[in-house]
């Protein structure tokens, strides 16, 4: 009795499946996406919002600038549009850069505007 096989076409098929799910698994374990499941998808600057048609324009931000920071419960980061996240950067590295500081002698630290910061207690009074 011959050996069960797969035709060449179903033994490909299982392949690219697999592939494909060890692909989302290893995606989900990324800030990004860890990011993505916790924040609200709207951008925390100018508050455009996303779907999943142009979710690629939404960007993780670091709130303290060091990629390698990435607490799992996401409080250093924030999710802004790629447009408000070229522009901290560059306030950022102007900033720093030109050595100035902000008025009354600190060093100017990113923004940290927290768009949905009254959301929980706003939430709450609902009947």
């Amino acid at each position: 009795m011959p050996s069960k096989t797969l035709p060449p076409d179903k033994a490909r098929l299982d392949r690219v499946v697999a592939e494909a799910r060890r692909n989302r698994e290893l995606r989900e374990q990324t800030y990004r996406e860890q990011a993505l499941k916790i924040y609200p998808w709207i951008c925390g600057r100018c508050a455009r919002e996303f779907t999943r048609a142009n979710l690629h324009l939404l960007t993780v931000h670091h709130r303290d600038h060091n990629h390698d920071n990435n607490p799992r419960d996401g409080s250093n980061w924030e999710l802004l549009c790629i447009y408000c996240h070229d522009n901290e950067h560059a306030r950022y590295l102007d900033s720093a850069e030109r050595g100035e500081t902000a008025p009354g002698g600190r060093q100017e630290s990113p923004a940290t505007y927290q768009p949905f910061a009254g959301l929980k207690a706003l939430l709450k009074d609902k009947p």
